[in-house]
């Protein structure tokens, strides 16, 4: 039984783990927990211990005086989501690489039909494209090629860094991106755990687009060369989509052999998965970030299934997909959306997983949602602190991260120190002062004279 913190003694450091609630940073959470511990008896004997050990090593008055309670996190979480914020306390601090490293199990909510520069539902609308074909039986097949050993390149607007600057910094410059290549990541699990029809969700597109001046970087961030668009939007919107040149004219030739009614007219959004590119149509046209087959197959000119011929002359995707100036999106009803269950090895993105789904669909798709829901052995409602503990009070909260301490210090086989008495550290610290007078007196002696360099330092002359 964990004994009170007003009568522990005890040195407490080790791993815990609290639920982050939504808009809230990762580095605000750690202050918002520093300013609860600094000042809870929990880890008053952590601060004096810690204080009394920058004292024997001589450190800076400041550092002396300005201690906090040393935290650091576990993994990132976006603003956006909520969930399990691995949190390391004092030593506990150099364990934290090791949840970098293991598995993580996300749930997502992927809103069809647009696309932001931000890959989620805070950023700026780059793209909006039809989605009234996108059904359930639909994002279940394209869920088949996310699961297993997958290539996937990480959003431009992710923290990575590249000749020492940020991703989204190039994308936000409007300048030149350099070429990430993809990494090699694990989807243990992926499913599709909800299918929310048209009109039976909250979720929404970003009402803010992007304006002509960031057009130019968010073109490149989603894959567009500039010269294709500087000729026609038409040809960036039918890149945006993966479909080739030489498909769109395939496509629209089927089109004018063919009469239409009104009535049919819906049809045409409809798109036969079979007859779009797999990989892009050459090495300088980048790829679209997110997952990848590990293993290419074959563009579906060189292996076309024989019975996709003819669904592919009714479904044929219309090649007039614009940008979300030119579509009109007021006319249709709202867009679907999916809550997926993933459990993925690190370094997977899931905003990037939403974006690649969406074009998958031979649409768009964008993350409106998301919760890490368990992170190594810590799950959310099992053995993860809720922030609104603080909030409740040190009584509250106290008991809890004392037994998750506890039970990790165990777990490593870690001897919670004891600290030591006022009395025995005075005395302990009249000995210390006492040897660092002496030994000053030593090397004062040895030194020998100072004088004045050039420059007027000082320095010592031996």
């Amino acid at each position: 039984m964990a004994s009170s913190p007003k009568e522990s003694r005890k040195v407490l450091e080790g791993i815990f783990a609290i639920n982050k609630p939504q808009w809230a940073s990762s580095a605000g959470v750690l202050r918002d927990l520093n300013t609860q511990f600094d000042k809870s008896s929990l880890f008053a004997p952590w601060l004096t211990h810690t204080r009394r050990n920058l004292i024997v090593s001589g450190a800076k008055r400041r550092h002396i005086d300005n201690l906090k309670v040393k935290l650091g996190h576990g993994g990132t979480l976006d603003p956006l989501a909520t969930g399990v914020l691995i949190v390391g306390v004092g030593r506990g601090t150099k364990c934290l690489q090791r949840f970098l490293e293991c598995t993580k199990t996300y749930e997502c909510v992927v809103l069809f039909g647009a696309a932001t520069d931000t890959y989620d539902a805070v950023g700026k609308v780059v793209s909006k494209a039809p989605y009234e074909h996108v059904a359930k039986e639909l994002v279940e097949e394209k869920l088949a090629q996310f699961r297993g050993n997958i290539m996937q390149k990480p959003s431009v607007f992710s923290a990575l860094k590249v000749d020492g600057k940020k991703m989204y910094e190039y994308a936000r410059a409007g300048g030149e991106i350099p070429e990430v290549p993809a990494r090699p990541v694990v989807v243990h699990e992926m499913e599709l755990v909800e299918w929310m029809e048209p009109g039976t969700h909250e979720f929404g597109w970003p009402k803010e687009e992007v304006d002509n001046t960031e057009k130019v970087g968010a073109e490149k961030l989603m894959g567009i060369r500039k010269e294709e668009v500087d000729n026609t939007e038409k040809v960036g919107a039918e890149k945006l989509m993966g479909i080739r040149k030489e498909d769109a004219e395939a496509a629209a030739q089927r089109k004018r052999k063919r009469s239409r009614t009104p009535e049919h007219k819906s049809d045409e959004l409809v798109t036969n998965s079979e007859s779009l590119p797999k990989k892009p149509k050459s090495e300088d046209e980048p790829a679209m970030s997110g997952a990848l087959p590990v293993e290419q197959t074959p563009a579906p000119a060189e292996a076309e299934p024989a019975q996709a011929a003819e669904p592919a002359e009714d479904t044929a995707m219309e090649t007039d997909l614009t940008f979300s100036k030119d579509y009109d999106s007021d006319s249709s009803p709202q867009p679907p959306a999916a809550r997926l269950r993933m459990t993925v090895s690190s370094g997977f993105y899931v905003r990037s997983l939403c974006h690649d789904l969406g074009l998958a669909c031979d649409s768009l798709g964008l993350m409106s949602s998301l919760i890490r829901s368990r992170q190594g052995d810590y799950e959310v409602g099992k053995n993860v602190l809720e922030y609104s503990d603080l909030d409740a009070g040190p009584e509250v909260w106290e008991p809890k991260v004392q037994g998750f301490l506890e039970g990790f210090m165990q777990e490593e086989g870690w001897k919670p120190g004891e600290l030591e008495s006022e009395e025995e550290w005075q005395a302990r610290e009249k000995d210390i002062r006492r040897e660092r007078k002496e030994d000053n007196r030593e090397r004062s002696y040895k030194g020998g004279r100072k004088w004045k360099g050039r420059g007027g330092r000082n320095y010592w002359k031996h």
